[in-house]
């Protein structure tokens, strides 16, 4: 498997399920139109127009059918599936030359076999009831099949054909992705517009953002709980009682989540978030991650000055090292009240960015809810 080469900061790129179960429908085809070969590796088109070659792990036939498998190579991006065994099994739905769809294409239908999801929700990339394979590997998939096709037979033997992925563990996978709560029942999405995974993508983040707060509107939810992190949203859910899907983890994604929540209009938002992104949040920070920079000390002394934080604390502000400190020393100073500011602040910069009606939770270390304005 011809890695895709690296990403941002010297992290090495991956391959997505989708363009692994594309590489395994092509040596699966091609082992169903001559049985007697062996097929060790593939190379499949990309839509951006480059090429990549992937190792077949396993493959075989038994007349009317054949599959082939694909280990997925994730890269350095933390990814469930990474590792995870790919199989694609194709079987032929006409003779050659027969069963042509409305666009002109041989058909190919789409199976979700043992490991991968089926779409029970509107509001995903496909239609409820169709397996979990996005509009972007089914296109790798078709071209991969394609040449397949030209490469083995030539263009009078293509025909209609029915495609089946699954994914080795894919239930006991998806249970570690937000799948359940997106109503994909048995397994895993075929997932990846390009094919390649970008370590820790921006875009698959606001992707997952966006993907979430459709299926929560297609419910007819009006309120949505948006969260920093798991700790924070379990609290204000636990609170709230609302249904898996008003929840949307934004993770550092603050001003992205925000203003597409206000593309939605959304009744009421739920900003659920520890102390380091909401003091964040109230000095108008609009990417929280610790990599756009820890909390600078001197703009949180200077916010809780302003909020009338005494001289001497300021001081201990200047001195700390976490926000976590910041908060223990407001807390055990008595300065409750000033938490509580902070928090008036984060949602006031989140109704600006939101043009919403917002909430906000602090939640604590201990997984109990500080403060709610």
């Amino acid at each position: 498997m011809t890695a895709p080469g690296q990403g941002r900061k010297g992290l090495r790129s991956g391959f997505t399920t989708g363009a692994c179960a594309a590489a395994a429908a092509k040596a699966a085809l091609l082992k169903l139109l001559s049985p007697q070969i062996g097929i060790n590796r593939v190379s499949i088109p990309f839509p951006d127009g480059s090429r990549h070659e992937f190792d077949i792990l396993s493959q075989g036939s038994n007349g009317s059918c054949a599959w082939a498998s694909v280990i997925k190579d994730a890269g350095d991006d933390p990814d469930v599936t990474n590792g995870a065994q790919i199989r694609t099994s194709i079987r032929f739905l006409s003779p050659p030359g027969e069963n042509r769809d409305g666009t002109g294409h041989y058909s190919m239908v789409f199976k979700a076999g043992p490991g991968v999801g089926t779409v029970t929700r509107k509001g995903l990339a496909v239609d409820k009831g169709e397996p979990a394979i996005n509009p972007g590997p089914r296109r790798m998939i078709r071209a991969a099949v394609e040449e397949a096709f030209q490469e083995a037979a030539g263009p009078l033997e293509r025909r209609a054909v029915e495609v089946t992925i699954s994914i080795r563990n894919g239930r006991q996978l998806a249970r570690n992705t937000l799948n359940p709560r997106l109503g994909i029942r048995g397994g895993l999405s075929i997932l990846g517009t390009t094919g390649i995974v970008r370590p820790v993508s921006a875009k698959a983040w606001t992707d997952t953002i966006e993907v979430c707060m459709n299926v929560a509107q297609k419910a007819g939810l009006r309120e949505i709980i948006l969260s920093t992190g798991r700790s924070s949203e379990r609290a204000v859910q636990e609170l709230l009682g609302l249904p898996d899907e008003a929840l949307v983890m934004m993770g550092d994604y603050l001003e992205y989540a925000m203003k597409a929540a206000g593309r939605r209009n959304f009744r009421q938002i739920h900003f659920a978030g520890m102390w380091a992104k909401i003091i964040k949040a109230a000095l108008k920070i609009p990417q929280t991650h610790v990599r756009h920079g820890a909390l600078n000390m001197e703009q949180a002394a200077g916010l809780l000055s302003e909020l009338g934080l005494p001289e001497n604390l300021k001081r201990q502000v200047l001195e700390a090292n976490t926000a976590r400190q910041v908060l223990e020393m407001l807390l055990s100073s008595g300065q409750e009240d000033i938490i509580q500011d902070v928090c008036k602040r984060a949602r006031r910069y989140a109704e600006n960015l939101s043009g919403l009606s917002v909430r906000v939770y602090l939640v604590s270390p201990d997984k109990s809810i500080l403060v709610s304005v």
